[in-house]
């Protein structure tokens, strides 16, 4: 097929034209409102219609009367402003769009009659392409079954997904974008030179107005669009300049049922401990590991080590296993950052504690507790999370995370930090469906990080909990066990 038509490169954005005839299994277009991504695609689909043999285009949303009052008006607005009406025929009760130099086709339906797109058929040829518009409206299983609907044939097959992003736990930030299976292009208002300047100063002054909305809708920054907890400028801002973590991997060992020894570090990329320095020897540095256990359902086993002096985060453990397997790579880990205090959460399972005490494990974050039948004070390993202490340590971290954001360095928890919200009640916690436990591990580490003797170089950290008899005047420190790096 030879169609005499030409476009001009002028009418599109520049930001696009790479994508103009990308033939890759998925490519997602994603990022701020207003930066014209899903005209561009209109204007894509078109052009493909125009210069394509085979090219039979399914654009789906979740609901597909909204396919009326958006996808279907871009694509007829783009045959219009390119004054190409007498080569399209448009059936507005169907909403079908046929191409009458080329024989191809658009057809419309919503995820919500997964029916009506299985029946979908093309006068010329097979379905070719997909069009998710507002893809995060979609479950992981529609995209799925979309897939199926493209397998087989001898035609070149593609999938859109366009979409501006909000909860950065979404399915398809994971799937698409953080895997690489997608070729992604990230837009902002910024990249769309045909806003007006009228369009372009409401945008601006929503910096000004709700900076978190400006953030995550203007710059198509992920988030969550609501009352979230902790400064999402400063955490973003870090985003855009969190290091790379030096090591990857996780802890081997050999356990005689009594002690655990011949500790090693293996790298593995697709590790559960990522290490952004390495221990400060012989230095005077030492480290603190915050600790917080899966409680229940999906929940995480996670530890944090800083620098105690300075706070900053120097590695982190985040895995779902059991309460066993997370004590010992725990072990390693503190054994490994020079006998670090390590203070784990002990509301639901206080195993890890007792474990680590019974391994000989030389340095736990204490606390004072009562004794409910003796009525006494005693000294108890362990972090205690309560009414009081929890609001406590999270408005510490808060505070943390808004002047010193620059000590986390991993981007796990910077992300997950960025979803916690306050609820109806004023609770700090993580949104339906999501994780807290990065949160509490690293609000625990900060707490600690008043027990920790400095040697050399004491500061004065106006501790909430100290007990000068677990504070050893030692001249030098007892590594334990050997560990090497393979």
């Amino acid at each position: 097929m030879d169609v005499n038509i030409k476009i001009s490169k002028k009418v599109f954005n520049d930001v696009y034209l790479p994508y103009l005839t990308n033939t890759d299994r998925y490519l997602v277009f994603y990022g701020g409102g207003s930066s014209g991504k899903s005209y561009f695609i209109a204007q894509r689909y078109i052009y493909k219609l125009l210069h394509q043999n085979r090219c039979n285009l399914l654009v789906v949303r979740q609901t597909g009367d909204t396919n009326r009052r958006s996808t279907f008006p871009l694509l007829k607005q783009v045959i219009s402003n390119w004054n190409l009406g007498e080569h399209f025929k448009i059936n507005e009760s169907d909403m079908r769009i046929i191409c009458k130099l080329s024989g191809n086709e658009v057809a419309f339906a919503g995820l919500d009659d997964v029916e009506k797109i299985k029946s979908i058929t093309f006068a010329n040829g097979e379905l070719t392409d997909i069009w998710v518009e507002e893809a995060t409206e979609t479950q992981e299983a529609d995209i799925n079954q979309l897939k199926v609907r493209l397998r087989g044939g001898k035609s070149k097959k593609q999938i859109v997904l366009s979409f501006n992003p909000v909860n950065i736990q979404h399915w398809i930030k994971g799937h698409f974008i953080d895997s690489g299976l997608a070729t992604v292009c990230f837009s902002t208002y910024k990249d769309n030179k045909f806003l007006t300047d009228d369009d372009r100063k409401a945008l601006e002054d929503l910096r000004h107005i709700d900076a978190y909305t400006y953030e995550v809708y203007c710059l198509g920054k992920w988030g969550i669009l609501g009352k979230t907890v902790f400064d999402a400028r400063a955490i973003q801002s870090r985003l855009e300049t969190i290091p790379k973590p030096l090591k990857v991997g996780y802890f081997k060992y050999d356990y005689d049922g009594l002690q655990i020894t011949n500790v090693q570090w293996v790298n593995d990329k697709n590790g559960y401990i990522k290490l952004y320095q390495v221990p400060d020897v012989p230095k005077w540095t030492q480290y603190c590991i915050g600790g917080d256990t899966a409680g229940e359902g999906s929940d995480f086993f996670t530890g944090h080590v800083l620098d105690a002096k300075t706070g900053e985060q120097v590695a982190v453990l985040r895995q779902q296993f059991d309460a066993d397997q997370y004590t010992k790579q725990m072990y390693c880990l503190g054994k490994y950052y020079k006998d670090a205090l390590i203070g784990i959460e002990a509301n639901f399972d206080s195993y890890p504690i007792k474990e680590l005490q019974r391994l000989g494990y030389p340095k736990q974050y204490t606390r004072e507790a009562q004794d409910t039948y003796t009525g006494r004070t005693e000294k108890r390993f362990g972090f205690k999370t309560t009414s009081l202490t929890r609001p406590t340590i999270l408005s510490r971290l808060i505070e943390i995370v808004r002047e010193h954001c620059e000590t986390i360095c991993d981007k796990e928890t910077l992300e997950e930090l960025l979803t916690i919200i306050r609820n109806e009640k004023g609770r700090i916690e993580a949104p339906q469906g999501g994780h807290d436990d990065m949160m509490m591990g690293l609000a625990i580490a900060h707490d600690i990080r008043g027990q920790v003797v400095f040697i050399n170089e004491p500061i004065n950290m106006n501790p909430k909990y100290h007990f000068s008899v677990e504070r050893e005047r030692a001249t030098q420190y007892d590594y334990g066990e050997t560990i090497t790096i393979v």
